[in-house]
């Protein structure tokens, strides 16, 4: 498994692709951040890193199934997957293998943001909320690890990466905003739509964010990213 996730590493920052992709999720989030008008800080008026946590999980939505897109989709096309079927490793260590190394990059990613709240604590004159600012990043890393999930089992449908990276596009946007539109609609209104909504992800994103680590919140996270891994399993088992 580990080797597994080496390789992915090594293959991904091979190229300028990988560092492209990192270096833009961090221009676009400062400038959302830092400079452009009514989402940056000094329009705001006070420190808070509410912009960036609000910007982050649509980056994701992209940026995730673009690192994952090639997982299964590379290997299929190329042959490569057989190959890789005929090593002593199970399905699961090399779902898990595959689901690490996307994971481990996101959090690459993330890594540099740790900056933002240091700058903001420097120009803040009245401090920060730090229990807040550590919830919204625990929830971002779930995020993560959920959005990751999602397209490595989008990367295990085809061998077509470009379906694989829409493919994980709109499932991880369906999953993360589907349930919160679904539950506006004004049938479901003081009926279901609370429960319509702990269905989305952006529910328990934004509990956690909150700065308040409930365990319902850790449960659903954890449901949903083995429903995927094992459906990546099952995919890769058949295949």
């Amino acid at each position: 498994m580990i080797s597994i996730t080496k390789k992915e590493l090594k293959q991904f920052f091979s190229t300028f692709a990988g560092y492209i992709a990192i270096i833009l999720f961090l221009i676009v989030t400062a400038l959302y951040l830092f400079v452009l008008r009514d989402s940056n800080i000094f329009d705001i008026g006070y420190a808070t890193l509410d912009p960036f946590f609000s910007i982050a999980p649509w980056i994701f939505i992209f940026l995730i199934p673009a690192i994952a897109m090639r997982s299964f989709s590379e290997e299929y096309r190329t042959g490569t997957f057989e190959i890789l079927k005929t090593l002593p490793v199970s399905g699961w260590q090399i779902v898990m293998g595959k689901y690490l190394a996307v994971l481990i990059i996101c959090l690459i990613a993330l890594i540099p943001t740790l900056l933002y709240p240091i700058t903001l604590s420097v120009l803040s004159t009245a401090g920060i909320d730090g229990g807040g600012i550590a919830g919204s990043y625990i929830g971002l890393i779930f995020l993560a690890a959920v959005f990751s999930s999602i397209s490595v089992w989008c990367s295990s449908l085809s061998s077509n990466t470009v379906i694989s990276f829409l493919a994980g596009a709109f499932f991880c946007l369906l999953l993360y905003f589907g349930f919160n539109a679904l539950s506006k609609i004004p049938v479901f209104a003081g009926n279901i739509d609370y429960y319509i909504e702990i269905l989305g992800i952006d529910f328990h994103y934004q509990s956690i964010s909150r700065g308040v680590i409930d365990s319902r919140d850790i449960i659903y996270f954890l449901s949903v990213i083995y429903l995927f891994l094992f459906a990546s399993r099952q995919n890769i088992i058949k295949g």
